[in-house]
């Protein structure tokens, strides 16, 4: 949500600013805004896409090498060019974008109109800049800090003031800021690709910390004021990880990257001699892994799902009593943390902010914390006592895909992990790790389908509902499925344990309402044969996804998709791929922006 690009140093600010706006479309946004140290200082605000603020940029062609940038998410007042960002204070000389929520900013504006101050947005970010305004004495930092000492909620901001042509003043609270640092040129940002075309050195900061940017320097204080010293880190992304390439868009690629995600999931991570998995990032935990006994996994969105996964497959190779929370609702809950319990947080971005407040509320309960995370240097990664990256690579399609994958496999290890030092045979582990080793090659055998897929999704993709069922491991799956297609092709679509659909969703069934149904031959097949005869009496129409040879669907269901037989734990990983080519495909067909959904953000920062 929310992007967040500053600029200072000698070379024209208009064109990294716009360019790393570009790189942060993917997070989702509805306006965007540009403001540039000049005289007179360039101001400029669109509603809609990126292009055209380029396009008015270019058209007045301002000059200036300090400048911030800013791609909104609509979170107070509707999109308009009055509500996007920069912001600018009273005087016309303070400009300042904002990440996240001022949750006391009706209480801050009322103190503000009071003195005279004049509103021209229905933001909450606007009540920022009156209030560096106030606090300015020639002094920009101590104008922001003393602004900030007087907000309650979250925030990531970038500010400029006039009288200060080289200098930018950056900081952050629960919404991410990581610095750029070039030669005689520094850059923040709310995310590392858009600094990925500029610059490979990058500085995280933490939380209730801010920094002064000028030319190829940073000072980093903390609210306080008390000086940080912070380690300068190489950027893990190239600037080629924004490509296309000759896909057409960027969730296809991403679809097509997934035998790559598994096999960066699994490299170095294989211990054949002993059938276990190698995890350097819990090594520094393992015996208080050991002493687990209850295992609560927090996410959202698609990494809940995972995490529903995540507890099929723990229960399965493991002793732990394992529940699956999502983690907007975990810390509003009365807990009641038994002893030897370990959290798992699970997420994409690393920033998700409930994510991020369920795993603080587990520490301060005292539970051992883990992590599973796409994004290196990420708050979640920082926060948490161990975990282990997924190493994806950066996914720019809104709809998770690799991703998802991703921690589907490193679920699975970590389980092996916890089972193999319990009583989980080895017979049993090296059953599976040779499953996983044939995971990639099956993944690509069955992408080899898409355009059978897409010939399938011609059939189904005026459809307005559709109903996906699994049992056990699938029942994960065919919630992430369904939220593919109602995310991307906005089709109302639901996702059900298979036995409950007739507790229910029976009602819609009609031929009018499809059915995509999840059967592979695993131990749950024949019960998922039985829902597939309870829908086909009432004329509804299946598409069923099974096991490669299995020839005995055909009669039953209207349309088949095959996939590689395999481990049944590791089964979901081959079903999800022909689920997300299908969303592909139905919302290319019906003229959907595949890549950038409408209302949606990749990486949600708000709670």
């Amino acid at each position: 949500m929310c992007g967040i690009v500053a600029y200072t140093g000698k070379q024209s600010a208009r064109e990294v600013l716009i360019e790393g706006l570009k790189r942060l479309e993917y997070r989702g946004y509805d306006s965007s805004g540009i403001a540039i140290l000049n005289s007179p200082p360039y101001w400029a605000r669109k509603v809609g896409k990126v292009a055209a603020l380029e396009n008015q940029v270019w058209q007045d062609s301002p000059a200036g090498t300090v400048g911030i940038a800013h791609t909104r998410w609509a979170t107070h007042g509707k999109p308009s060019e009055a509500n996007a960002h920069p912001h600018v204070d009273c005087s016309g000389k303070i400009f300042l974008v904002h990440n996240g929520i001022i949750e006391n900013y009706m209480t801050l504006k009322k103190r503000l109109v009071a003195a005279g101050h004049t509103f021209c947005s229905e933001t909450d970010t606007e009540t920022l800049a009156h209030l560096v305004e106030c606090a300015y004495q020639g002094d920009l930092e101590a104008a922001v800090r003393k602004a900030l000492l007087d907000v309650q909620g979250t925030y990531g901001v970038a500010v400029l003031h006039t009288a200060h042509p080289q200098q930018i003043i950056v900081a952050r609270r629960g919404s991410p800021i990581v610095l750029g640092i070039g030669e005689d040129e520094t850059l923040a940002a709310s995310d590392v690709s858009a600094l990925a075309h500029q610059t490979d050195r990058v500085v995280y900061l933490e939380d209730n910390e801010m920094a002064s940017l000028e030319p190829g320097r940073f000072a980093i204080t903390t609210l306080e004021n008390r000086a940080v010293s912070r380690e300068v880190k190489p950027l893990e992304i190239g600037p080629e990880a924004m490509e296309r390439g000759n896909f057409p868009h960027f969730m296809l690629k991403e679809i097509f990257e997934q035998p790559e995600a598994v096999e960066n999931a699994l490299r170095g991570r294989i211990n054949h001699g002993e059938a276990v998995a190698k995890l350097g990032g819990l090594e520094s935990v393992q015996e208080r892994l050991q002493q687990a006994r209850h295992l609560i996994i927090v996410s959202c969105g698609t990494s809940y799902y995972a995490g529903l996964f995540g507890r099929y497959v723990f229960e399965s190779l493991t002793d732990l009593t394992v529940e699956t929370e999502l983690a907007s609702e975990f810390r509003y809950r009365k807990l009641n943390l038994r002893q030897n319990t370990v959290v798992l947080a699970i997420s994409q971005s690393g920033e998700t902010a409930d994510t991020l407040a369920a795993l603080r509320e587990a520490k301060r309960k005292g539970a051992l914390v883990l992590g599973l995370v796409n994004v290196v240097g990420s708050t979640i990664a920082r926060e948490t006592h161990a975990g282990v990256y997924s190493h994806a690579g950066i996914e720019v399609g809104v709809a998770s895909t690799k991703s998802f994958i991703s921690q589907l496999t490193i679920l699975t290890l970590m389980a092996l992990l916890v089972g193999r030092s319990r009583d989980l045979s080895y017979e049993e582990g090296a059953s599976i790790l040779r499953g996983l080793e044939r995971l990639p090659d099956q993944i690509r055998e069955t992408l080899r389908q898409s355009e059978g897929i897409r010939t399938l999704a011609q059939k189904y993709c005026q459809a307005e509902h559709f109903l996906y069922i699994g049992r056990k491991y699938q029942y994960p799956i065919a919630l992430e499925g369904a939220l593919k297609l109602k995310e991307i092709a906005y089709i109302h679509s639901e996702g059900y344990a298979a036995g409950e659909m007739k507790h229910g969703p029976i009602a819609l069934i009609d031929p009018a309402f499809p059915t995509m149904a999840l059967a592979p031959e695993d131990g749950s097949y024949e019960k998922v044969v039985s829902n597939i005869q309870e829908i086909r009496a009432r004329d509804g129409r299946i598409v069923a996804v099974t096991t490669e040879g299995n020839t005995k669907l055909h009669a039953l269901v209207d349309d088949v998709i095959t996939v590689p037989k395999n481990h049944e734990v590791l089964l979901p990983m081959l079903i999800v791929v022909p689920l997300q080519l299908f969303a592909y495909h139905c919302a290319v067909l019906r003229g959907c922006d595949v890549d950038k959904p409408r209302n949606l953000a990749k990486s949600v920062t708000v709670e």
